[in-house]
Order: C-alpha cells, then sequence, then structure tokens
C-alpha cells in the first residue's frame, strides 16, 4: 500500500486524470440513471385470463380454472397458484419462486395449459401473459360545470389517445364512472299488440348479438378458424334486430316494441371534484419508462389543455414526483451544508488549503458511485435519494483523520511527501475497520429473502459504492493532494495577491483556532479526564445517577 501511495503522490497526473475520469463518466452515469417512486422489481407472476361469454363463475370454475390447476400442481418453480371466477370471465394468478427465470417458467406454463385436453365450447382463447410491473406516476380529474358523465367519459377517451402519442407513456387507466349497460325497455301494450311475448324478444336479442367460435377446417395449406362476431356495443346497432318475420315479408323489429338507450348502470359509482362530476386519469410507469420524465409531459400537456379550453378543466390528484423532486433537492442541501461546514470547521482548527481539498472528496466520491450505479439497476427514487442522504454525514470521516494525521506529522517536522505517505499509512487500520462495518451493517439487506431485501436493497448498494469510492479517495487522491498543497508549507513573509492573499489571511483564523482547542484541552478536558480516572467510583455514579434521572423524567413526561 505504500508504494502505491508513493506512486500517486510522486504522479500527481495520474490523480488528476482519476478525478477528470470520476467527472466525466460519473456525470454520464447520474443521467443515464431512470427515475421510479420506489425500487425497480421484476413481476414473479403469470396471468391467465380467461374469456367465456355466457358462463356463470361456477362454470368457469368448473370448467376451466380447475383443468388448468390440475396441471399446474406439481410444477417446479411454482410457488403458489390463485384464482378468480366471475360472470363472462376469470384469471389465474402463478406465482414464481425466487431466483427462477420468469421467461422460461412463462413457457413451462404454457405448456401446462396446452396439455388441458378439452374446454367448454364458445369459450375465447386463453391469454397466458407475464404481469409486467407498473407503479403510479401521477393522476388528475377531469371536471367542468354541469358537464353530463357521457361527455366527460368521451373527453377522457380523447386525452387519453393524446397522452399514448407521448414518448414515454404507456399504461393509462381511466375510472370515476358505473359500467356502461344497454337498456331494452319491453312496452307491453306493443308486445300485445304484435301478439308477442317477452321471451320472444329475449331470444330474438340472444341469439343476434353473439360471439361465439364454431370450430375450424382444416387444409393442406391452411387452418381456418369459424367465428361468428356479431356482438353490438351501443343501443342503436341493436335496434335492427328483427323479432319475427312472416311469409309475406313483415317484420317485427326490437326497436318497434322497445326502447332502446345507452346508460351507466345504477350503481353509485362516480367520482366529484371540487363538487362536480369528475372522470380520473392515472399514468403508471412500467420498469423502462422514467417516472419524472413522464410526469413533467403530463403536466405540459394538462398546461396546454387548460389554456386551450374553459368549460373543462384537468386538475392534479397525485403527482409522486413532487416527492422525489423534493427528496432531490434536499440531497443538494445537505451536500451543500455538509461542504460549508467541512471548510468551516478545518478551516478553523487545522488549514483552510486542507479543508478544502477534504471537502473536495465528497462530489468525487458521488460521481464515482454514480459510475458504478446503473450496473446494479440502480434508479433515482425515495429510498435511494435516502441512502445519499445518509451517507452524507458518513463519506468526509476518513478524510479528515487522513489529513489532520498528515498534518500532525507536518507540524512535527517531516517534509510534506513524508509526512503524506507515514501520515496515511499510520490510519489505514483504523479507517479500514470503520468503512468495513459500516459496509457490513447496510449489507444485511442484501442478504433479505423476503420483499424488505428487494425493496431496501438499493439504500445498501448505494451506501456501500459511495463509501468504497470515498475510502479509494481518502487513501489515494487526497494524499496526493496534501503532498503538493501549500498547506504543508510554512507561510512566507512575500507580499500574496488574490487567492493566496486570502488563504493567508485565514492562517490568523487558524491561530486563534489553535488557541481555542488548547484552552479547551488543558483547562477542560484534561481536568476533568484527570478526575474521572482517580475517582472512579464517584464517576460511575454520577452518570448512573444521571441516566437514572433522565429514565424517570422520560417516564414522567
Amino acid at each position: 500500500m505504500r508504494k502505491v501511495i508513493s506512486y500517486f503522490i510522486k504522479y500527481h497526473m495520474a490523480v488528476n486524470i482519476f478525478i477528470l475520469a470520476f467527472i466525466v463518466f460519473g456525470i454520464v452515469g447520474m443521467l443515464s440513471l431512470k427515475s421510479s417512486f420506489f425500487p425497480l422489481s421484476e413481476s414473479k407472476n403469470i396471468l391467465i385470463t380467461i374469456t367465456y361469454p355466457g358462463a356463470s363463475p361456477q362454470e368457469i370454475e368448473e370448467g376451466i380454472v380447475l383443468k388448468i390447476e390440475d396441471n399446474l400442481k406439481g410444477l417446479e418453480g411454482v410457488e403458489r397458484v390463485t384464482s378468480t371466477s366471475r360472470e363472462n370471465s376469470g384469471s389465474i394468478n402463478v406465482e414464481i419462486e425466487k431466483g427462477r427465470e420468469v421467461d422460461f417458467m412463462l413457457l413451462e406454463v404454457k405448456n401446462a395449459v396446452d396439455r388441458v385436453p378439452t374446454f367448454p365450447t364458445g369459450m375465447e382463447p386463453l391469454i397466458v401473459a407475464k404481469l409486467e410491473a407498473s407503479r403510479p406516476t401521477i393522476s388528475f380529474a377531469i371536471s367542468g360545470k354541469d358537464i353530463p358523465l357521457a361527455t366527460l367519459k368521451q373527453i377522457g377517451r380523447q386525452i387519453e389517445n393524446d397522452l399514448r402519442a407521448i414518448d414515454g407513456i404507456s399504461q393509462i387507466q381511466i375510472d370515476g364512472y358505473p359500467d356502461e349497460e344497454i337498456e331494452i325497455a319491453v312496452d307491453e301494450n306493443r308486445l300485445l299488440a304484435y301478439n308477442l311475448s317477452f321471451n320472444e324478444v329475449s331470444l330474438a336479442v340472444a341469439n343476434h348479438n353473439i360471439l361465439v367460435t364454431g370450430g375450424n377446417i382444416k387444409t393442406d395449406t391452411e387452418e381456418y378458424l369459424i367465428r361468428a362476431n356479431n356482438r353490438s356495443y351501443f343501443g342503436d346497432e341493436l335496434s335492427n334486430i328483427v323479432v319475427r318475420g312472416d311469409s309475406e315479408g313483415r317484420t317485427v323489429r326490437l326497436k318497434d316494441v322497445a326502447t332502446i338507450r345507452d346508460r351507466f348502470s345504477e350503481t353509485p359509482n362516480a367520482s366529484y371534484f371540487n363538487g362536480e362530476l369528475a372522470v380520473n386519469i392515472t399514468i403508471t410507469s412500467t420498469n423502462t419508462e422514467d417516472l419524472i420524465k413522464s410526469a413533467d409531459n403530463v403536466k405540459d400537456y394538462i398546461k396546454q389543455f387548460n389554456e386551450k379550453y374553459t368549460n373543462v378543466q384537468l386538475d392534479l390528484v397525485d403527482d409522486r414526483s413532487v416527492t422525489l423532486n423534493q427528496r432531490t433537492e434536499l440531497l443538494g442541501k445537505n451536500a451543500v451544508q455538509g461542504i460549508l461546514l467541512v471548510l468551516l470547521f478545518l478551516s478553523l482548527f487545522l488549514n483552510t488549503r486542507l479543508a478544502f481539498w477534504v471537502a473536495f472528496g465528497l462530489p468525487i466520491a458521488f460521481l464515482g458511485m454514480f459510475i458504478f450505479a446503473p450496473m446494479f439497476d440502480v434508479t433515482i427514487n425515495v429510498l435511494s435519494l435516502f441512502g445519499m442522504i445518509i451517507v452524507i454525514g458518513i463519506l468526509v470521516d476518513d478524510g479528515i483523520v487522513i489529513a489532520e494525521n498528515i498534518y500532525q506529522h507536518y507540524e512535527d517536522g517531516k517534509p510534506p511527501v513524508q509526512a503524506a505517505i507515514e501520515g496515511t499509512m499510520e490510519v489505514i487500520p483504523p479507517i479500514l475497520s470503520a468503512i468495513i462495518t459500516t459496509i457490513l451493517a447496510f449489507s444485511i439487506f442484501l442478504f433479505l429473502d423476503s420483499g424488505i431485501g428487494e425493496f431496501f436493497g438499493e439504500v445498501s448498494v448505494i451506501v456501500i459504492l459511495t463509501l468504497i469510492v470515498s475510502l479509494v479517495e481518502a487513501l489515494l487522491i487526497l494524499p496526493a493532494h496534501l503532498a503538493h498543497s501549500k498547506a504543508l508549507h510554512k507561510l512566507d513573509d512575500k507580499p500574496k495577491k488574490g487567492i493566496a492573499k486570502v488563504f493567508a489571511k485565514l492562517r490568523v483564523i487558524n491561530k486563534i483556532g489553535d488557541d481555542f482547542m488548547a484552552f479547551m484541552r488543558d483547562k477542560l478536558y484534561g481536568p476533568a479526564l484527570r478526575f474521572a480516572l482517580q475517582y472512579k467510583v464517584l464517576t460511575f455514579a454520577l452518570f448512573f445517577m444521571g441516566s437514572g434521572t433522565i429514565v424517570v423524567f422520560m417516564q414522567i413526561s
């Protein structure tokens, strides 16, 4: 280690190259990081979607779900299978064990589904797909004074189309209104006039409005799927359904005996914003999309929309990017405050130039961390920013110890280069011990098997990477700078100009700080230490009494 330190001190140009590489590649790495509210995690779920028009939940359960579940039993790599059966549809969620390749398990699940011998006639093809992870990004409400809910829904669909055209936005959900339905109100008097029954009308609608599969036809070259697709989705499309016809060409259509209209269901599922009916739009981000960029694009769209229209307004309801930006600002403030405090106190008690080089290690450590963070799939999120805020208070500790010890060797009369080498070598064991214990403490999350390990793992990665880079900076870069710094040279009597004059004036502040530390050491700390060593029992009793008093006070309060 001595040879490595001596090399960098002798060839300090190599140190400058290292610093330049940290700056360039660190900025590139920082800009390449995506943003998300929480750390990204790969989906471990495979979803099987079942569509069976006209089937009851029991029919879907017994005819489809149980058959698939029987084939999934014993499939290696499957942790749990859960299913839900509903009217006309159902779903099966297959959870994959940790450490398994989801794409490979997707093929295994598809093979298991294909091994089911028969499915009910009329069921649509099954959809087996990996459930992609997505996280809420931003949501807003569409509202206006006295605007019908149907109109708000149409506006929401148009806004959805506009947002999907924006790069980086793919997951959009619209809610805030009940399910839509087609109401067919049959008039009893008209039925009697045409000599029709209600069952005839119902049967005519059921036979006309169908979506079923009729099997397939195989030829030598192709295979044809026979399918009847005559389903209607709006009321006016059902108006001309023939309920009865005779040989003379006279027909009775549905509109002749019933009133047909599109309407919302009677379930009380409506949203309000500022007392007015509203439709909510929520944008979520996948693992490949940037949260802050998506949120900024949506806010720009909202601003342009509100400037263009006055009767309808878009209002933000939830914006996850605000929290991220606040954490980033807090990180920047803490970094600036940390650098200023290091400069202030080290300038007061040691040397201003010394303080500068110690504080210089803080941005270098972060830039070095950004170089390696993309390799561990780290994103800018609330937990990674929390890890950066935590590590700020630890970063400069090793630099302060090394700089102070180098300065102590210089004050003992050693040349700057020798002082830098011996001062660094002397404190390597305690510094390594401190860094390793901190790394081990934060590495616990990396070994947890549950979701907590994945959730808080990025905090560990950020802290560990930053501490390792700061250790390299403190052991190699800092001694090289201090060995060639004017901080390890006596102040001569030549007139100073510019920055040199400012540093010379600050030597007076160093003198005041040295006198203050000497007073604290000789007049306060020294006598207190001697008293404690001389009267051990009394010292222990005083501390025991003080701690007991604090505990009693806390219990009373």
